[in-house]
């Protein structure tokens, strides 16, 4: 009889358990205070990323690309771990070239914010340097801050035969450009730089085009017939050649004619081993925005395995999807916010101001969700709201030291299961989105040291990082002005 019942208690404690790995969401029901972190499948993991090799992602890419269903477009879409083999012999070498990448992102994000908050004209763009006229071009000013590396890639065809390119995927940017020959001067890339006089569909844009015209940095070629671009990173990084329209494809879903895209042929630091950025903003020349999409979704794969997810366009939200407002900042165009209203640790929601995520008066505040961020951004007094709440909670874990920007640590090198605070953030309409603890408690070297993954920032505005989106479809209804999330939807 005994035995019996202690059975029965090991088959109910294996099915809590589950359920607590496997629901990380809540729409408006009462979140549980912990939740179980799988310190040994993660420990795995991390181990794993030092030395899978990314031979297969063309298969990869010819199965994962989607069947055409009306309008619906998808591409695969890979982490920068499964597409490039990196160098780095541990794990916490290839925790600091993450962690400085993304302090270059974030800091890019703040100083094109700044530059689109600064009344700044055309007339007030200052001219750089490069080797293709460079009398005829200007950047704005921002900080000397490279825009970093991407973290995720979209396999797209371009031109006509179309061929196959990795492309960043960037939510924080508009303008979508490729390398192109011939080359002024181009960094390596894992696919063959695009040629347009293969293409039959490549014609470039004159000077007086609608999409020249919305170009922040443009001038017209020498001979007067032609539109040229540059986008500047204002550290000597940058990407300048001709504005062109071309054909973009969707994997076997379909395509589209006539996309605006840069044309770059001197292009210098950016994105080592992609052929050029896909911008998934919200201004006019974004992709979204030229293939007139009603909605767009993506699920980024956890960024230690070789799996790969899609990104899709014009498909309905899951109807699961825990939802918040999407917001429009009247003054930045480039960005989609969402509507977040506060944060809870533990089950309990913080103290904190209403206004903290606001987007006030003069553009500042607000949410985004960024595809190149890392390691959420909140302002410092949710910060340290939240990082406080959750080492109140987290007493029984031994710590350890800071790591780079963390300062919340823990060893557990000898521990395979743990019990840890549910975090969730907090939504208008009262939704709640609560994240599984592998997407808040990340490894930072093999040997079992483990961090909160939050951080601190002096500015307004805070940034979800793809810690946190990791394994949850992020589905933005442009048409109906929703954000969705959605686990497990990959």
């Amino acid at each position: 009889m005994m035995k019996k019942m202690e059975n029965a208690s090991t088959v109910w404690l294996s099915l809590f358990t589950l359920s607590l790995l496997f629901s990380p969401i809540s729409s408006s029901r009462s979140l549980g205070k912990t939740t179980v972190f799988d310190v040994s499948a993660s420990s795995r993991l991390a181990k794993h990323a030092l030395t899978q090799n990314p031979q297969s992602l063309e298969q990869q890419t010819q199965t994962t690309a989607a069947v055409a269903s009306g309008e619906v477009y998808s591409v695969s879409l890979h982490s920068r771990t499964s597409l490039r083999k990196h160098t780095h012999k541990t794990y916490d070498s290839l925790t600091l070239s993450r962690l400085a990448r993304d302090s270059a992102r974030v800091s890019f994000i703040n100083s094109k914010l700044d530059f689109q908050l600064s009344n700044l004209t055309r007339s007030d763009l200052k001219p750089v340097q490069t080797d293709i006229r460079p009398e005829d071009l200007q950047s704005p000013v921002t900080s000397g801050i490279s825009q970093g590396s991407g973290e995720y890639f979209a396999r797209l065809g371009v031109g006509t035969p179309a061929k196959q390119y990795y492309m960043v995927l960037d939510t924080g940017s508009d303008i979508n450009w490729i390398q192109c020959q011939p080359c002024e001067d181009c960094y390596q890339q894992s696919d063959p730089i695009f040629n347009p006089t293969d293409s039959n569909s490549y014609s470039k844009l004159s000077c007086t085009s609608t999409q020249c015209s919305a170009l922040q940095v443009s001038t017209c070629s020498r001979a007067g017939d032609s539109c040229l671009y540059q986008v500047s990173y204002g550290d000597g990084s940058y990407t300048v050649g001709n504005f062109a329209t071309e054909t973009v494809s969707f994997g076997r879903s379909g395509s589209v004619p006539h996309v605006a895209i840069g044309c770059g042929h001197d292009n210098e630091g950016l994105f080592v081993g992609a052929a050029g950025l896909l911008g998934l903003g919200a201004g006019e020349l974004s992709l979204p925005s030229q293939v007139k999409a009603t909605s767009f979704s993506y699920c980024l794969p956890d960024r230690d395995s070789a799996s790969s997810s899609t990104i899709d366009f014009n498909s309905a939200m899951p109807a699961d999807s825990v939802t918040s407002p999407l917001l429009r900042n009247p003054k930045v165009d480039t960005f989609f916010y969402v509507g977040m209203t506060g944060l809870s640790v533990g089950g309990e929601l913080l103290s904190l101001p209403p206004s903290i995520f606001e987007i006030n008066e003069s553009g500042r505040g607000g949410v985004i969700a960024d595809s190149g961020t890392a390691v959420t951004r909140l302002p410092s007094q949710a910060y340290t709201s939240l990082r406080d709440s959750f080492k109140q909670g987290t007493q029984h874990l031994p710590l350890s030291t800071g790591f780079a920007l963390f300062d919340t640590c823990y060893d557990l090198s000898s521990m395979t299961r743990i019990s840890v605070p549910t975090v969730a953030f907090h939504f208008a309409g009262g939704k709640t989105l609560q994240l599984p603890a592998k997407n808040y408690l990340i490894p930072v070297e093999a040997g079992g040291k483990y961090c909160l993954a939050f951080a601190p920032t002096a500015g307004s505005l805070t940034i979800i990082g793809n810690v946190q989106q990791q394994g949850t479809r992020v589905s933005y209804d442009i048409a109906n002005s929703k954000v969705g999330f959605s686990a497990g939807k990959c």
